[in-house]
């Protein structure tokens, strides 16, 4: 950085000093010129006394202007000192500020080590666990674990370098813009300065006096103090500054201290932050020094321009005027800023309250933002805490635009007020008028009221100053309020840019296991619908083939029948045949035998006269005759039968047939039936599927929703816990005062139990008392009303007890809860003490930090403190919430147990549906077996034919293949047949009934699952994360494996022959396609099927953990229910006693110590002073409390880690379990995975070589048409050489002839022997061509004879070769049909073997299938039974205890009866009794009424009688009421118990009549089973029969596959033999080809590491070129804007030049004073001597220059430049090099350091001189050599008349030079002319005004036209007009007396 700056300075000094030495010269060239205009006019002034007067004046002039020069430079070198100081000062300051970020940066750097460590810590224990989980994992199919920890690794990206340095850059630059702007001011006003002195100097006349310039002097000295006291304030101000910046750099400490712990990605973002406020900041301090700087200088420049103004009187009253006025204004402003004051208090005090409010909103941004982190972990779509964080920023940004608005008001405010001053201070400045002489006398008047006037003006000052200090100090405070509110902003931006970042990580990870999951998604439903595809075909397989076996069965069973019938109705019918053909040779036999027997008769009727006995042989014969006709009948009537029976035959023949064809449209239409259902199944399937996936979508959700809940538990438990440790005693109170309560309970539960024992007893008494008093009446009714109040008593009691008890089962609950908290705040403990050791690391680490960095120490400490007190309020709020939580969560707590009990019915429920999902499940396993280990064996089928056909390609290279498409075309339709025969069978009725049925159960199985799944989703939340990581790593794993295989599939090299190829392989891409689908549909199915199973084993072993899980709970609970509530207590009770006994113990022995520790204690503070052994004694009482604390938490942490250690064991079994599972899975997938992997490669490799046979034949092929093409061409050479040969020669025989001819015809004329010599040279070359033509015709031919015999040769060898191949080929192709032939049989065979196998084995299956159902059925009933005699016992007991109950009833109700009874028979006789009172009482009336009227005293005595008698019968009758209510009472018990024992029997009848219908169904189901079981045990022996079969079968095809395989064996081995050459060969050219590949990939390595350096190399030339370029940009806009002030300059000191041309103008009317200069005109020779000597040592240097640098610097330019600055008076220099300074762009302090340095001595200026260079556009010419005449012959006094006269006139305004118009020289020829272009068109325009105006003369122009500084030389002219020799560089002024006169001095230079 320094050096940098040091360049950039020094390179601005070279070009500054360019400039100021060009403008030296130009300022020297001008007053060069003045001085020969007043040498030329010294002619013709001939007064003495005006000439001293005129010297005199210039002599006070020039000593003035001397001091002036004096105080300037002293001046400027304390400007320099001061520059210099603050240089150190900005260099002190930048290099702190390094150490500070360099200490921060290695403050960060500790940090991220220490992270790293942590970071390896983590990742060696992520490294263990995957190697513990891949120990057991089999194969090298997983992923080194390296690789996933290198997936976790997060990128730490640090900026190298230092980061202040940027921010250090930016102050520099800043700096020194601001160092550019207060040097521009001050350039400014010293311009003000300089014209008004100008004006000062133009308005003197001659007669002024010495008092004047006494007063000048005093003024200048005012003007010194004042500047020494500017001085003085800037440096005061420069302190402040720097007390600023000290301030500044110890807040940037706190921030660094505050953001320390932020991460290294942020620190960029921080750092812009801090430039902004640094900018921010410092620009506004600045901005109110400048404004102060300016107020200061302001009116000491107003003072400066009145120190010239002392004469004008009038302008003095103005200004006093207009001091009163700003003394006003000054008191108006104080007001102003005294209210200004206020109000900014009254700010500050909003803007502490708007900062208090901006940090309770951070504070709750801070909750936010951790809610919204731990949020946007969990959710996917959670993105509401994105909306508020913008919001809560945009309000932090809307206050601090607020606050940084109310700053801009209050600083416009003072500029408002500081340019109030500036107008007036100009005002001043502007209103001077020109002087008057008059007013001399009122000077001293004014003077007077001047001082007076200052001192009130600097008393005003003063007020202002205090007023200015009181409002810089409201600035600081608002500015550290606003920084305090700009870090309070970054810290927000940086906290939203983090969850920016964290929304960002988060956002990706979400798409990213979106993604994951969605292609997880599909690839399940994929193998899902292959799954249901493949079932549903494997069913309908099986189902078609059980359908067509039994119909297949049936039908030859039917047809073995009809068979068996036609054989027996043809054996019947030749039977019958042969019968009839017997019977008809009978019949002949006996017709003759019957004709004889007629014949006889016959005879025997002629001899019946001999014979009469003969009638008996007669009759028999007869007889004989009826018998045999008899039997012809049988016989016919047989005949009958038998054809009737061929009838009926016949006629069942067809219809058979007919049943036959019927069976088929059956068939057919049952097959139509059987698709309809499929469609219906699909159907159903796809909305199961759907249902599925809904299911899913919920369980994710509810997946989801529990880890919200887990995490806010977390978080609930995390406050718990910093709760907890804010305050356990209080919890121990409260535990203490639930214990109490518990004991208090416990007590109250012990007496009413044993009031319930009492009352127990006293129910047994009344019992006893009821069965022995059943004696007397009065006791009876007296018990029964004891009873039924005790009765009542007792039923309250029970209540009593029922509530309390349900209470203490709450209270119980509660405890359980409270027990788990304190558990869970031991955990917590535990963690905040890890955080309390991690801490303590930190704060000594914070501390060696604090001993490195102590001066920064007590900020940090006072800021720790304020943060801690924050910390405690708001972990006060914390708890008081955190307290309201737990009271809610105890709620929640209750309303959980209440669902564990409805959850604990569920899984009942749930236990049996899963019985029967793992019955299914293994029925599954069992069928994916066999379908896998089929399928293996088709598989290697294929692997065979693949090696078959890669053995046949082999022999087929290098021949062109016709057969082959045919031969893959035919394997293609074996197997597509062959999978297809499978589908060609049909179904029957009755199995699409029963798929109907099994889709309906199918259905409600769907139901029951998905019930299931809705009670498993909750239990599946209980699953660890551990598992779900590591199935995750596992599928990372296998994503990797699958992407592995695709890379292998997808190889380079197939693909680049694909590309290469595409055109030739259209033709066998269908067929590589077909055969592609085929083996990819294999594969298809085999990854369903395994994913299928991994899927099944999952939910099985989720559910089995499920079951497990929630049997131990069912367990547990049913202990709990089992366990009656009295022995709970009771346990409860005794627990509760031990643990108070112990604590009793425990505070008797700790009292005992503490009262011993107490005496020890007393007694020896005894010994020392009252107040310290007070003090002891607290301490330790304290210290024994804190023990007794420990010792409890050690207590609580004991028995936290024994539940700790338990559950971790129990998850160890778990996990253990788990992870044999895993294994078992990983290593079935691996196996699978290999073999695939080997099959794609083996087909890859089958692939690739046919496709390369194709290429190479095709090669080849082209390479024939070639050799056919180039024969061809070689054919058509040969012929186009024949025929051109044929053509050459007749021409040539013609061209000979034809030269002939004109020979012998023109040879005698002599006129044409030029032609004919032409001619004769045309024949000659002709000749020569032909000669040439003939050379290349024999080469040719000797070309084509040549390749004509290789030709030859070639198609002879073509010819052999071709018939070799094609013999070979014929060869080839016969082996090849033998085998194809052979295959095909042998195909063929195993297809049959393996369909007839595939039956078999599914037949059997389905028989095992279907018993194991029926055995389960068995079980399962069985179970029912067990459950339902259970059940009956049950109830039987019940009925036991009813009965029982109701005998006690009856016998009551006897007794009841009994006392009914008595009651009765005591009322009957009380009635008769009262009968009998009755009569007597009537008897007794009658006797008195005898006896009334003597007997008054028995009357009396009977009526007492009466009396008490009735009162007798009133009490019997009420005796008599109460009984009858008590019986009345009896009678409605013994109903209500006549009742219940009704209700109980019909219970018993409905409980019989159950168990009967139960045992008749068993009966009947054991028949049925027993009727299915026998018909499978025939099925089976039938089934083995087939399978007897079939394996002779097999063993017959066996012996002959045999036989083929033999001849097959014989050809393989010899095609083996082929083979092993063609394999040694590939073998070869394999390891040519690994060679090669190994070269290529050492090649691609090191090209990549190439280009990896190369891309490091453009990155870093990037990144510098760009810092290089932005670099360059600053410094080109820097140039702009100096171009830009230089240019300003420019026109300003144009301005300032023609002012000056004004002012020389007035000085040439003063040629009066020529005289005078005689005297300074001895000093200009010396000087003149002392200049040459200069000249020839720059003449010298600028030469040495010229050889050095030629061609780069104009020599006539540096040379006018060098002389002018020399001939410029001395006190006139330092102007002329501001001016040329100025032209150049040199700043102006750099001026005056180069003007003070040329004081000094003059090597430095001419040094610098020569380093400068070109820029010298705006330079006037002044050659030295020039010579042209002068066109003004006139002489030179008639000039300066004319000069003067013009002088006396008013001018014109003089022209502005523009900086364009000023063009460089053109090199001076040697001799030539060489005016410039300036000189030319300032004459050209000195003409053109003379010719517009012709009043005006040359003096008129401006002077470097109408006085050229080189005249044109001519002939005749005055000798001044001429040009200066090259002897005489430059005008030397003549050494003339004191006593010489003007007069004199004119002559001597006339004559020279």
């Amino acid at each position: 950085m320094a050096s940098w700056l040091g360049g950039l300075g020094s390179g601005l000094g070279q070009s500054l000093g360019q400039v100021g030495d060009s403008l030296s010269s130009l300022t020297g060239q001008i007053s060069s010129f003045t001085k020969d205009i007043l040498l030329e006019g010294a002619e013709e002034v001939g007064d003495a006394a005006t000439e001293l007067h005129v010297s005199n004046s210039r002599l006070r002039e020039i000593e003035s202007i001397n001091a002036a020069q004096k105080f300037e430079n002293e001046r400027l070198k304390k400007v320099c000192s001061d520059l210099e100081e603050k240089h150190e000062a900005a260099e002190l300051q930048i290099k702190q500020l390094s150490i500070e970020y360099r200490n921060q940066l290695q403050q960060k750097e500790v940090e991220i080590s220490h992270l790293k460590a942590r970071q390896n810590a983590l990742q060696e224990q992520l490294q263990k666990v995957q190697t513990a989980a891949q120990s057991a994992q089999m194969g090298a199919a997983v992923v080194p674990p390296a690789a996933t920890s290198a997936s976790y690794v997060p990128v730490v990206r640090r900026s190298s370098g230092f980061e202040g340095d940027d921010m250090d850059f930016g102050d520099v630059i800043w700096s020194q813009q601001e160092i550019n702007r207060l040097s521009n001011e001050v350039s400014r006003l010293e311009s003000e300065v300089d014209h008004w002195k100008q004006i000062a100097l133009s308005s003197k006349v001659q007669g002024t006096n010495d008092a004047e310039q006494s007063e000048i002097c005093k003024l200048q000295n005012i003007v010194k103090e004042l500047k020494q006291n500017l001085s003085q304030e800037i440096d005061e101000h420069q302190h402040e500054l720097s007390v600023l910046q000290d301030a500044h750099r110890q807040k940037l400490a706190e921030i660094s201290r505050r953001h320390r712990e932020e991460l290294s990605e942020y620190e960029e973002r921080i750092e812009e932050l801090e430039n902004q406020l640094q900018q921010d900041g410092v620009s506004t301090d600045a901005m109110e020094d400048s404004k102060i700087s300016e107020q200061k200088k302001k009116p000491w420049n107003a003072e400066g321009g009145r120190e010239g103004e002392l004469q004008v009187v009038k302008d003095l009253e103005d200004e006093i005027r207009k001091l009163n006025h700003k003394l006003s204004s000054a008191k108006e402003e104080n007001s102003i800023l005294m209210k200004e004051q206020e109000l900014a208090k009254m700010e500050k005090i909003q803007i502490m309250q708007e900062y208090e409010s901006l940090k309770s909103d951070f504070r709750m941004l801070q909750s936010s933002v951790a809610e919204q982190d731990d949020l946007l972990k969990v959710q996917e779509k959670k993105l509401q805490s994105k909306t508020a964080l913008p919001e809560d920023v945009i309000r932090l940004q809307q206050a601090l635009l607020e606050a940084e608005n109310e700053i801009a008001r209050l600083s416009s405010l003072n500029q408002e007020g500081l340019e109030k001053e500036l107008t007036v201070g100009q005002s001043k400045n502007e209103s001077i008028p020109t002087c008057t002489v008059d007013q001399n006398l009122e000077l001293n008047q004014l003077r007077e009221e001047l001082e007076r006037k200052e001192h009130e003006l600097n008393e005003s000052i003063a007020e202002r100053e205090t007023l200015i200090s009181e409002l810089e100090e409201l600035d600081k405070q608002n500015q550290e309020a606003t920084q305090h509110m700009i870090t309070l902003k970054e810290q927000l931006s940086k906290q939203h840019t983090e969850t920016d970042s964290i929304i960002k990580q988060l956002k990706f990870d979400i798409d990213f296991e979106r993604k994951k999951v969605s292609e997880l998604e599909t690839e399940k439903m994929e193998t899902f619908k292959e799954l249901d595809n493949q079932k549903e075909k494997l069913s309908q397989c099986s189902y078609a083939l059980n359908d067509l076996h039994i119909s297949k069965q049936q039908l030859q069973d039917s047809i073995k029948d009809l068979q068996e019938q036609l054989r027996k109705s043809q054996d019947c019918n030749l039977h019958n045949k042969k019968e009839i053909g017997e019977l008809q040779e009978k019949l002949k036999e006996r017709e003759e035998e019957l004709s004889a027997s007629l014949s006889k008769l016959m005879e025997n009727k002629n001899q019946e006269s001999k014979y009469p006995c003969q009638d008996v042989i007669i009759t028999e014969k007869e007889a004989e005759i009826a018998k045999l006709q008899n039997d012809i009948l049988e016989n016919k009537q047989l005949n009958e039968d038998l054809e009737k029976s061929l009838s009926d035959l016949r006629t069942e023949n067809g219809k058979l047939t007919a049943a036959i064809e019927e069976l088929k449209q059956e068939l057919n239409d049952a097959i139509s039936e059987k698709e309809k259902v499929y469609l219906e199944k699909d159907t159903v399937v796809e909305a199961l599927k759907m249902e599925k996936r809904q299911l899913e979508s919920e369980l994710n959700q509810t997946e989801k929703r529990l880890l919200e809940q887990a995490q806010k538990y977390k978080q609930t438990v995390e406050e718990l816990s910093n709760a907890r440790s804010m305050d356990t005693t209080a919890l121990q109170l409260e535990h203490e005062r639930l214990v109490k309560l518990n004991q208090e309970k416990d007590f109250k539960i012990g007496e009413l139990q044993r009031t319930i024992e009492q009352m127990e007893t006293d129910y047994q008494e009344t019992k006893e008392m009821l069965t022995t008093s059943l004696g007397g009446q009065q006791q009876l009714t007296e018990l029964i009303k004891e009873k039924e109040a005790s009765l009542e008593k007792f039923k309250s009691q029970a209540l009593q007890v029922k509530q309390e008890l349900e209470e203490h089962m709450k209270i119980s609950k509660k405890q359980d809860a409270l027990k788990q908290n304190l558990e869970e705040k031991d955990r917590s403990l535990a963690v905040m003490k890890e955080e309390n050791n991690h801490l303590k690391e930190e704060i000594e680490r914070l501390k060696d930090q604090q001993s490195r960095s102590a001066h920064v120490v007590e900020p940090k400490t006072l800021d720790i403190i304020i943060e801690l007190e924050s910390e405690v309020t708001q972990l006060k709020v914390i708890k008081n919430n955190l307290e309201e939580e737990i009271e809610v969560y105890k709620k929640t707590i209750e309303d959980q147990n209440q669902t564990t009990v409805q959850l604990q019915r569920s899984l009942q429920e749930q236990r049996k549906e899963i019985d029967e999902s793992k019955f299914q499940c293994e029925q599954m396993n069992v069928t994916h077996e066999r379908l896998s280990l089929e399928k293996d064996e088709e598989i290697k089928n294929l692997q065979k034919t693949i090696e078959q056909i890669k053995t046949q390609l082999h022999k087929e290279r290098q021949i062109i293949q016709t057969d082959s498409p045919d031969l893959f075309q035919e394997t293609k339709v074996q197997t597509l047949n062959g999978e297809n025969g499978n589908e060609k069978h049909d179904l029957s009725k009755a199995e699409i009934e029963r798929l109907v049925k099994g889709i309906k159960e199918r259905e409600m199985e769907i139901k029951l699952l998905n019930e299931k799944n809705v009670s498993l989703s909750q239990q599946i939340d209980q699953l660890s994360k551990d598992e779900v990581g590591k199935l995750t790593r596992i599928i990372q794993e296998k994503d990797l494996e699958i992407q592995a295989l695709n890379a292998r599939v997808s190889s380079a090299s197939y693909r680049q022959d694909v590309l290469c190829l595409q055109q030739q392989l259209q033709a066998y891409v269908i067929e590589r396609e077909q055969v592609l689908a085929v083996l990819s549909e294999k594969t298809r199915e085999n990854s369903q099927l395994k994913t299928d199973y991994r899927n099944i084993m999952d939910m099985v072993a989720a559910k089995e953990a499920a079951l497990v899980r929630l049997q131990e709970e069912n367990q547990k609970l049913s202990n709990r229910a089992e366990n009656s509530s009295q022995d709970m207590s009771r346990e409860t009770i005794q627990n509760l006693s031990r643990i108070i006994r112990e604590k009793d113990i425990e505070i008797d022995a700790l009292s005992q110590k503490c009262q011993t520790l107490l005496t020890v204690l007393q007694t020896s503070s005894t010994g020392t002073d009252n107040g310290s052994g007070g003090v002891n004694s607290n301490q330790f009482e304290e210290l024994l409390q804190e023990r007794d604390k420990l010792k409890q938490q050690v207590k609580k942490m004991e028995e936290w880690k024994q539940q700790v250690i338990t559950t971790v064991q129990n998850m160890q079994h778990e996990s253990a379990h788990l992870q044999e599972e895993l294994h078992k899975l990983q290593a079935q997938i691996s196996v699978e995975s290999d073999s695939n992997s080997k099959l794609q490669v083996d087909y890859n490799g089958l692939i690739q070589s046919y496709e390369q046979n194709e290429i190479k034949l095709k090669s080849f092929s082209q390479e024939l048409a070639q050799v056919q093409h180039s024969i061809g061409q070689l054919h058509n050479t040969k012929d186009l050489l024949l025929s051109k040969l044929d053509l050459v020669t007749p021409s040539v025989a013609m061209a000979s002839t034809a030269s002939q001819l004109p020979g012998i015809q023109y040879s005698a004329p002599e006129v044409l022997s030029d032609e004919s010599k032409l001619v004769q040279k045309e024949v000659e070359q002709l000749k020569k061509k032909l000669q040439e033509k003939d050379l290349t015709i024999r080469t040719l031919q000797e070309n084509n004879q040549r390749l004509s015999d290789s030709v030859a040769t070639a198609s002879e060898i073509e010819r052999k070769s071709q018939e070799g191949t094609e013999s070979e080929l014929r060869q080839i192709k016969e082996k090849h049909d033998v085998l194809q032939k052979s295959l095909r049989e042998k195909d063929i065979l195993i297809k049959s073997k393996s369909d007839q196998l595939l039956s078999v084995s599914e037949n059997l299956s389905n028989k095992e299938n279907e018993n194991e159902v029926l055995k389960q059925a068995v079980t399962n009933l069985k179970e029912r039974n067990l459950i339902l005699e259970m059940d009956i016992r049950k109830l039987k007991e019940e009925n036991e205890e009813i009965v029982a109950k109701c005998r006690e009833k009856e016998t009551e109700f006897r007794a009841l009866q009994e006392t009914n009874m008595q009651f009765s028979m005591m009322l009957k006789e009380k009635e008769f009794e009262s009968h009998s009172m009755k009569e007597k009482a009537l008897a007794f009336e009658k006797l008195l009424k005898e006896k009334e009227q003597g007997k008054t005293g028995e009357l009396n005595q009977l009526l007492n009688e009466v009396k008490s008698m009735q009162e007798k019968a009133v009490t019997f009758q009420q005796e008599r009421d109460q009984v009858m209510v008590a019986l009345k009472q009896k009678q409605m018990e013994s109903s209500a118990l006549q009742s219940e024992v009704q209700h109980l029997r019909e219970k018993e009848q409905r409980l019989n009549q159950e168990l009967e219908r139960l045992r008749n169904h068993l009966l009947e189901m054991e028949d049925s089973y027993t009727r299915e079981a026998l018909a499978a045990e025939d099925r089976e022996v039938k089934l083995r029969k087939k399978v007897l079969v079939l394996e002779e079968k097999l063993l017959s095809s066996s012996t002959a596959v045999e036989n083929a395989s033999h001849q097959a064996s014989l050809q393989v081995e010899s095609l083996q033999e082929q083979l092993n050459l063609v394999s040694k060969q590939r073998d070869e050219t394999v390891l040519q080809l690994t060679i090669s590949q190994d070269q290529v990939k050492q090649y691609a390595l090191s090209l990549a590491n190439l280009q990896m350096v190369l891309e490091q190399m453009q990155q870093e030339e990037k990144a510098m070129y760009s810092a290089e370029l932005e670099k360059h940009q600053k410094q080109t806009a820097e140039w702009k804007k100096k171009a830009e002030n230089l240019e300003e300059k420019v026109v300003s000191l144009q301005e300032r030049l023609e002012e000056a041309n004004a002012a020389l103008d007035a000085a040439s009317r003063l040629t009066e004073q020529l005289d005078i200069k005689e005297e300074q005109i001895e000093e200009l020779k010396k000087e003149g001597e002392l200049r040459r000597e200069m000249l020839e040592d720059v003449q010298n240097k600028l030469m040495n220059l010229m050889n050095s640098t030629e061609g780069k610097v104009d020599k006539l330019l540096m040379r006018n430049l060098f002389v002018g600055h020399f001939h410029t008076p001395k006190n006139k220099r330092p102007e002329v090099l501001r001016l040329m300074g100025s032209i150049l762009g040199i700043k102006k302090e750099e001026l005056d350091q180069l003007l003070s340095e040329e004081q000094r001595g003059v090597t430095r200026w001419v040094t610098g001189w020569l380093g400068g260079g070109a820029g010298s556009k705006s330079v006037p010419n002044t050659p030295l050599r020039p010579t042209h005449q002068n066109i003004f012959n006139s002489s030179f006094s008639e000039l300066f008349v004319k000069f003067l006269e013009t002088e006396s006139c008013p001018s014109l305004p003089p022209p502005k030079l523009s900086v364009h118009d000023m063009k460089p020289l053109g090199a001076a020829g040697t001799g030539q002319t060489t005016s410039t272009p300036s000189n030319s068109q300032m004459q050209d325009s000195a003409v053109s005004g003379v010719s517009r105006r012709p009043d005006t003369n040359s003096f008129l122009a401006p002077r470097s036209a109408a006085v050229p500084l080189i005249t044109p030389a001519s002939g005749s002219g005055h000798l001044l007009m001429k040009p200066i020799s090259d002897a005489l560089p430059t005008f030397t002024p003549l050494p003339v007396s004191p006593d010489a006169s003007a007069g004199a001095v004119l002559k001597d230079l006339l004559k020279q």
